[in-house]
């Protein structure tokens, strides 16, 4: 089994080197992560309209919302998928597919859908598209899969009462025609009940009595299976719901059958049928399932690169002099790599702020705390981040 893999999407000026130059501050960045934490890939982020600062830091608590909501849909898309799959990793994980490659690799190789998500329209307009995206493809999989939870569920049905025990299944090929001579009577009625077999013994001393006018001696024991014993028992019409509930009451469990002619085979093509229904209910399910789980994650990431732009102009501010980079990690040495880039650069936070061991802001100063949750900087265990980062993980 694969180890797990943390993201860490970091944004720091170019500035972190004297030349400023792009690519340098890329291999400085590469050095304080060094090899042993992880892997730097660069990630491209475009260059946005911006709008006022005010803007700006609606926009960064926007993002984080929509930022959760997509990470939300990529797991219920996944559980759905793994629900549908019967919980086998093997398969789910080959359905795990953005654009038809591994996750791992759309991050590695991320360019910005120019096409789809213009980056000359304003941020809040590309900010209200995703919105809408991840939206739809939620209420997408939810109407799909309850369309087959919904057929799944008919086709279990059917087939306990075509493989279940004497309480679920149907009595069509068990109760011979002869046995139910009341159908068109006008006032005697057959009841078939599903007698619990450690119950069975008492039955013919205790059924004539439970209510009034049940035909003396006309209990027939039909059939019998591991756990119930099926009897008919014919009564007077008027008193027939009365008998069904004090049945209910004896933990009999009362079966409603009637002969109808063709009843088999009428049964027998309904089970065709929904079995039909279900296999390509099934396919529809999967395809969506895996259509939409690449496209929320493609949502998710064009976010995240949303919310880089936004915090860096925050930030660092004008001119747009950054470099922003992909660390592919696990959970463990991502917390050596987030030290190491702490250490390096913790300057960027300015004189305020600092870290203790456990990667705490070490200096309580709630006025400026409470600027930067504003802002967005600040995340909800009251943790600030001495430089634009953000972590995550994609399963």
């Amino acid at each position: 089994m694969s180890k797990p893999t943390k993201y860490l999407l970091v944004s720091l000026p170019t500035s972190i080197v004297p030349s400023k130059d792009h690519d340098e501050a890329l291999a400085a960045l590469r050095a304080t992560v060094t090899d042993d934490y992880g892997t730097v890939t660069t990630f491209p982020v475009p260059a946005f309209k911006i709008g006022t600062l005010d803007a700006l830091v609606q926009q960064a608590d926007d993002l984080a919302k929509l930022e959760a909501s997509c990470e939300g849909v990529v797991s219920k898309v996944g559980d759905s998928l793994k629900t549908i799959l019967e919980g086998d990793e093997g398969k789910v994980s080959q359905q795990k597919t953005v654009n038809d490659k591994p996750a791992d690799q759309y991050l590695r190789t991320f360019t910005w859908q120019k096409a789809k998500y213009r980056v000359d329209k304003p941020l809040g307009e590309i900010i209200d598209t995703l919105q809408k995206e991840i939206v739809n493809i939620d209420n997408d999989v939810k109407s799909k899969y309850s369309q087959y939870n919904t057929v799944k569920t008919n086709l279990t049905t059917l087939q306990r009462k075509k493989t279940g025990n004497l309480s679920t299944k149907s009595l069509t090929a068990i109760v011979p025609p002869p046995v139910v001579v009341t159908n068109d009577s006008e006032y005697l009625e057959t009841h078939f009940v599903a007698v619990p077999n450690i119950l069975v013994k008492d039955f013919p001393k205790t059924y004539e009595t439970v209510s009034p006018w049940v035909v003396p001696r006309s209990a027939q024991q039909i059939a019998s299976d591991d756990e119930y014993t099926l009897y008919a028992v014919t009564t007077f019409k008027k008193y027939s719901t009365e008998f069904v509930h004090k049945a209910r009451e004896q933990k009999w469990i009362p079966r409603d059958y009637k002969v109808k002619e063709g009843g088999r085979e009428e049964e027998a093509r309904e089970l065709e049928k929904v079995e039909r229904e279900e296999k390509r209910l099934w396919g529809e399910a999967l395809r969506l399932g895996r259509i939409s789980w690449g496209e929320a994650v493609v949502c998710w990431v064009h976010v995240l690169a949303l919310r880089v732009f936004v915090e860096t102009v925050l930030r660092y501010g004008l001119p747009l002099e950054f470099v922003c980079g992909l660390i592919k990690s696990t959970p463990k040495l991502a917390k050596k790599a987030r030290n190491s880039l702490d250490q390096q650069y913790s300057y960027l936070g300015g004189n305020a702020f600092g870290r203790d061991k456990k990667g705490r802001i070490t200096k309580d100063d709630s006025a400026t705390s409470a600027d930067m949750q504003a802002a967005g900087h600040v995340g909800d265990g009251g943790e600030y981040s001495l430089y634009v980062c953000y972590e995550f993980e994609i399963n």
